[in-house]
């Protein structure tokens, strides 16, 4: 590919790569996501090509290997197009048949549909799943329309449009203000408006200006940004360029976890091809604008998703956070104006210039605009990536999008904003979910990850769980954070163990207050959440734990027995197997018995039992 020297030399190319997709060859779209590539995707894309070439297919079919589709439960995923049929669960053995059934001959292949749970339809097009009808997917639906090693797919499909416009038809201070008017709040937990954050850098003093994308998701359960990184880095690139053109910046830098390779390669491959189209690098597209970026891998500390503690990073130092009394926009990296954005902030930023603040503005609530996505992650039917707008209700994403609780057991909570975030319970399932409304609930939105969990979940043990984590990533530079949250866990793991005292409860809120107040940076500011939100929240259960020595959840070993019913027990022997310490014992359609000195409250016997003959006390 040659470089491109001008705005309107690249839309005349972006117009014949438009042109030149066929729309009647039919494409069969395979999710190459790292979820569903750990269920055998690569050789089912083989397979798929080893057929069209085998039956010289090639002007009839093309298979393209997409990004993340978002449903992850139910990989490999394929989508054909452009009749939008939607198989899944799509095995090896299977491409064989979905050439000559579908592809040939426009037979559905009915075992490898979606079956709605509720009503056992069988649905054929992916806009009718569940899981999809609600979701606004601006920044996911490309996703599955381009393969992230390609430029070509995402340029013919309207990408690096919004560059073209903003180096041609804007001034700088006109992008940054079309973003405040968005009013695009940063979708790293802060929520803070990233236009105004930008507007603080281009007026700040000081040379190199630097932009910066943060990828260290380090949130457990959490995979928005790296799942954006592995389908559409070019979205976060264009963000990006145009960002750096409005605030007059040169350099930029993409943060990876290290835990995020596939990311990291088609970040890579995506840098390359824009630098060779003349999209990045030095006078792109002829308006004498230069701006480079280059990718640094992080060592796996959660500290390092910190700002203060990311440039530390950079910088070659040990990540530990600053003071905050030092503005990143005057003084941040090397000491100089910096903008730091998450993956999903910069990804908005192309939708904006192409479509304008007002579209923007017209999607979500007064203080939150856009849509955003969100891990959808534990105790739920459909586990997966959902993109929704602002404003959404829990309740609609936990049982209209996510299917509800497994089991039919009941709703207890949903934890939102990561390991720093709240528990949020079944009386606020009708709050509308953005930035102001989740703060006002003692959560947060965080980067998106979002938790669901049964009545089988003893909120002392997450509080204890999140906070061990947080114990872990500290940094140990402040008192507060280091010192704090390790007593938190202990006072914790007392009550877990049936050794808690009246007191603790009151201790753990003081305790709490003054390490959010005290912390140095926001990792310790918000360490105390968990907790804070579950004692306020759940006070009935450390009050269960402490003064009844009793786990209500039925997770707590210390406070647990398993008991078998004489009534409900059949004598199948299925709770035989599992059983690790062999406990319990019993002849075929004889009552069971268990020995409660060998028993080690591990739970696998209550796991398969399908008598609720098991009972925990």
């Amino acid at each position: 590919m040659e470089k491109l020297k001008t705005p309107q030399e690249f839309l005349d190319f972006q117009k014949k790569t438009t042109e030149a997709i066929n729309p009647k060859k039919t494409r069969v779209i395979i999710c190459a996501g790292s979820g569903c590539l750990a269920y055998g995707t690569q050789k089912l894309i083989d397979g798929f090509e080893e057929e069209i070439e085998k039956q010289n297919l090639h002007d009839v079919m093309e298979v393209r290997a997409s990004g993340c589709h978002g449903f992850c439960e139910r990989g490999p995923m394929i989508l054909i197009s452009p009749e939008n049929i939607y198989y899944q669960k799509v095995g090896l053995k299977d491409a064989p048949e979905i050439i000559e059934k579908t592809i040939l001959n426009g037979e559905i292949i009915e075992r490898l549909l979606y079956v709605d749970p509720r009503t056992s339809e069988k649905i054929i097009k992916e806009q009718d799943v569940e899981f999809y009808k609600k979701q606004q997917r601006y920044i996911l639906d490309m996703n599955q329309l381009i393969d992230p090693t390609k430029i070509l797919d995402y340029v013919g499909n309207g990408g690096y449009s919004a560059l073209a416009k903003a180096l041609s038809d804007m001034q700088p201070q006109g992008i940054i203000d079309e973003v405040i008017e968005a009013n695009l709040r940063g979708r790293g937990g802060g929520g803070f408006p990233a236009g105004w954050k930008w507007d603080s850098v281009k007026k700040a003093v000081g040379d190199p200006k630097y932009v910066i994308c943060n990828a260290d998701e380090g949130d457990p359960g959490a995979y928005m940004d790296r799942s954006i990184l592995e389908g559409n880095p070019h979205a976060v690139l264009e963000g990006m360029i145009i960002g750096a053109y409005g605030m007059g910046s040169n350099h930029g830098y993409i943060y990876v976890r290290h835990e995020y390779p596939l990311a990291v390669t088609n970040t890579e491959i995506a840098i390359d091809q824009a630098r060779e189209l003349g999209l990045l690098g030095k006078n792109i597209l002829g308006s004498g604008f230069d701006f480079d970026i280059q990718i640094n891998r992080g060592g796996g500390a959660f500290v390092c998703g910190e700002s203060s503690a990311l440039f530390a990073s950079i910088e070659g130092r040990a990540g530990i956070p600053r003071a905050k009394y030092i503005h990143a926009t005057d003084r941040g990296l090397y000491d100089k104006p910096t903008c730091l954005n998450n993956v999903e902030t910069w990804a908005n930023v192309p939708l904006i210039i192409n479509r304008g603040a007002k579209w923007y503005q017209s999607i979500g609530t007064e203080n939150s605009k856009g849509t955003k996505i969100f891990a959808l992650t534990g105790k739920i039917n459909n586990t997966g990536l959902v993109e929704v707008p602002m404003g959404i209700t829990l309740r609609e994403i936990v049982y209209e999008i996510g299917g509800g609780i497994p089991k039919g057991r009941k709703f207890k909570a949903v934890q939102t904003g990561g390991p720093s975030g709240g528990c949020i319970p079944e009386q606020y399932l009708d709050v509308p979910v953005d930035f102001d409304e989740l703060t006002k609930l003692g959560s947060m939105m965080g980067s998106g990850g979002l938790i669901v969990m049964d009545d089988r979940t003893c909120m002392v043990d997450i509080a204890r769980y999140f906070t061990q984590f947080l114990e872990d990533e500290s940094c140990g530079k402040c008192t507060p954070c280091r010192d704090g949250v390790h007593q938190m866990r202990l006072i914790l793991d007392r009550i877990c163990a049936g050794e808690g005292k009246k007191e603790d409860i009151d201790t753990l809120e003081w305790m709490g207050q003054g390490i959010a107040d005290g912390s140095l940076c926001a990792l310790g500011g918000s360490a105390p959440a968990p907790v804070l939100s579950t004692i306020r929240y759940f006070r009935d259960e450390y009050e269960a734990h402490i003064k009844d020595k009793k786990c209500p959840a039925g997770v707590c070993k210390s406070l647990i027995t398993f008991l078998i019913d004489e009534e409900n027990c059949t004598g199948c022997k299925l709770c035989i197997k599992p059983c690790p310490t062999n406990a319990i014992t019993g002849e075929k359609k004889q009552l069971h018995v268990l020995d409660q000195e060998k028993c080690i409250q591990c739970g696998a016997c209550y796991e398969v039992c399908k008598f609720d003959a098991i009972i925990v006390e």
